[in-house]
């Protein structure tokens, strides 16, 4: 019942997405019919500016953090931190309540997995960090953050497949959403960040 509860919870938390919510409020149209048409924190700071980036990355890493702690509560350890923050990010990639197209879930990844395994992720957050101040690109710098940051799982925790499996699944899952992006770095279509902005 517990992991039901888990998971049931933390898919409602992440379908609660912040971009939506603010661009509708602030009578800016929904941000997924603007820009990249992603609802991530940024495409909110390409259409919508710093303000409405930084509450978008705030609200989406809160979600995360608050299904990892409640997975943790109800399931205990490190898979249920896990669980919780696996569930947070499909809600948010695929929301319910907005029809389940939402976006990229790498703030919500990253808020969730801070309170689980903070080490492993903060060594992925390194990768992104790197990467976007050399490329300016911030879409490969989540790439190969999902690809680091199960990779760091596996090797400071290899006995623990569960948790393996569910870290596997979130990098894979960040790297699907990319798709696009992807392709957009292939054929050097792809939009950089501006760091003035």
């Amino acid at each position: 019942m517990n992991i039901f509860l888990t998971i049931v919870i933390s898919y409602l938390l992440g379908s609660c997405s912040t971009g939506i919510l603010l661009s509708k409020l602030s009578k800016q149209g929904d941000i997924r019919t603007k820009g990249s048409g992603n609802s991530g924190a940024t495409n909110m700071l390409r259409v919508m500016g710093k303000k409405y980036a930084i509450l978008t990355l705030l609200g989406d890493m809160l979600k995360g953090a608050l299904a990892a702690l409640l997975g943790k509560w109800l399931v205990g350890g490190a898979f249920g931190g896990m669980l919780g923050a696996v569930f947070a990010v499909i809600g948010h990639n695929f929301p319910v309540f907005f029809g389940f197209k939402g976006g990229k879930g790498i703030a919500t990844s990253f808020g969730a997995v801070l309170c689980v395994l903070p080490i492993q992720i903060l060594i992925a957050f390194a990768v992104f960090v790197i990467t976007v101040a050399i490329t300016r690109y911030v879409s490969l710098g989540s790439i190969l953050a999902a690809v680091a940051f199960p990779l760091a799982v596996f090797l400071s925790m290899p006995g623990d497949l569960p948790v393996i499996l569910l870290a596997v699944f979130m990098g894979a899952l960040a790297i699907w959403r990319h798709r696009a992006n992807i392709g957009r770095l292939l054929s050097h279509t792809e939009s950089k960040i501006s760091f003035k902005k």
